[in-house]
């Protein structure tokens, strides 16, 4: 495989690493709930790429103050959902991401 190139590694940082709401709204859509401490291992088993607890805690705080996502506590465990929003959100990423591929 060849060197990846700065712009590329730029670009491959933009979509994965800075837009972790992005993989988790997938994730949690795709199973209908989502444990925390579960999802790194998920991105990187399903998108090739990780990012630590901590930050996935972070994302998930904001995803859930803007109501795109909604816990419950399941045994000591707390689970998220995507609420209608966050559906919505997801779903307009994904059109969004597919128009501008297609236009590439």
């Amino acid at each position: 495989m060849k060197k990846e190139t700065k712009p590329f590694k730029r670009l491959k940082r933009h979509l994965t690493s800075e837009n972790l709401w992005l993989p988790i709204l997938s994730i949690i859509g795709k199973d209908g709930e989502a444990y925390a401490y579960a999802l790194p291992d998920e991105m990187e088993r399903r998108f090739g790429f990780s990012c630590s607890r901590v930050m996935v805690y972070i994302v998930l705080h904001m995803l859930e103050s803007q109501k795109l996502i909604k816990s419950s506590e399941k045994g000591r465990r707390k689970y998220y959902t995507l609420t209608k929003e966050g559906k919505d959100t997801l779903n307009a990423a994904k059109a969004y991401l597919r128009m501008l591929s297609a236009s590439l």
